[in-house]
């Protein structure tokens, strides 16, 4: 270990620094220590916003579906332009459907919806110990240098 921070963005600094004297960025890692989850809530989970999103995926699905049958054409040989806006419209509406149903069978496990990080109190910038004397070198250079 040649730096120990309680900031992530001080643990980058400092890399940045070592990488920038000529230390060979492979060998460098930021260790984050006592871990922690932080989830934070982003609003109420709805019949609406289970639907739209439903419908959004259903929609995708349709137009990649409508793509890969992209060959469909009428009988006069010209392609069929009506065949794709229905895939999607079909997509959409299936999707709004099992995702309405999926959340009706799962009610009650959660009626939010969130995000999860993870975060670390102290982050440890580590070398193998064979380059720590480097290490230390690019860092030493940038302290004289910098004052």
């Amino acid at each position: 270990m040649v730096g120990k921070f309680t900031e992530y963005v001080e643990a980058v600094a400092f890399v940045d620094v070592l990488i920038n004297h000529g230390f060979p960025a492979g060998a460098v890692a930021i260790v984050g220590k006592d871990l922690r989850t932080v989830e934070r809530v982003r609003g109420k989970m709805t019949y609406g916003r289970i639907a739209l999103s439903g419908a959004i995926t259903g929609s995708w699905l349709g137009l990649i579906a409508s793509l890969f049958m992209a060959g469909s054409t009428d009988s006069s040989g010209n392609p069929v332009m009506g065949s794709t806006f229905s895939a999607v419209f079909i997509g959409a509406g299936i999707g709004m459907l099992l995702n309405i149903l999926r959340f009706s069978f799962a009610r009650g496990k959660r009626a939010f919806v969130s995000q999860s990080t993870v975060i670390a109190s102290k982050y440890e910038v580590q070398v193998p110990s064979g380059l720590a004397e480097q290490a230390e070198k690019a860092i030493s250079d940038h302290e004289n240098h910098a004052h």
